[in-house]
């Protein structure tokens, strides 16, 4: 992969990215992203935050490579602090953290009442808590999908101002997803149901269908079941 060849999963994130969008990519990693929609012409410009100097360094060397010094700005800094008012950002992606992370870097970006017109969103872990901090902070979802990439799945969450509410089984399994039930989505939550169905079993093996795990192997295994409609 690289900013000419993003992966399926970047791929993806990039075509949530509207035409003529200021990008904030932060976490940028090798800026492949925002170099890519640059190289492309999709964004007019892009700052790419990293909060070591290590990944800016690859950042800057990424620049220097496609020659985007002039519309891709490297900046050291912790989460959405890369970005300032001057840089008229309406879009940011943080694409490959966990959830937690990602809803911090968020909740620390919107101390001021920030509201950016486009959060596009790719946790690799707990969704859930990216969509409840989005719904707790003014952002309603605009749609979301899941992608299949080198044997993992990705969601990616597109975010933009409003309020909505959502149940625990939308923040869950995703209020778009539960509607549209993209393949990849439903390939996801099947392999976790033949997963936890398989630890049950060996519980039920050992006698301890009474433990409290089982209990909440359980409960995953309904809940699993009512949202794929097994």
């Amino acid at each position: 992969m690289d900013a000419l060849q993003l992966s399926r999963r970047l791929a993806t994130v990039a075509s949530y990215v509207r035409d003529g969008a200021r990008l904030a990519d932060i976490g940028s990693d090798h800026a492949y992203l925002p170099a890519n929609l640059l190289l492309n012409k999709h964004i007019s410009f892009a700052i790419a935050g990293e909060v070591a100097q290590g990944p800016l360094d690859n950042v800057q060397t990424e620049i220097n490579r496609h020659r985007l010094g002039d519309v891709l700005v490297p900046r050291l800094a912790n989460g959405l602090a890369a970005v300032t008012p001057e840089d008229l950002i309406d879009t940011v992606t943080i694409a490959g953290m966990g959830g937690r992370l990602i809803a911090q870097i968020l909740a620390d970006g919107h101390t001021d009442g920030q509201r950016y017109q486009r959060l596009i969103l790719q946790p690799n872990i707990d969704i859930d808590v990216v969509r409840t901090w989005l719904m707790d902070n003014d952002y309603q979802l605009e749609d979301e999908t899941v992608v299949e990439d080198d044997g993992h799945f990705y969601e990616v969450l597109i975010a933009v101002p409003g309020h909505a509410e959502y149940s625990e089984t939308e923040l869950k399994f995703g209020p778009f997803n539960l509607e549209k039930r993209p393949e990849a989505w439903q390939t996801k939550w099947q392999r976790e149901y033949d997963r936890v169905k398989t630890i049950m079993a060996k519980l039920e093996s050992a006698n301890k269908q009474d433990s409290d795990a089982y209990r909440e192997y359980q409960q995953q295994v309904t809940e699993i079941s009512e949202a794929l409609g097994l």
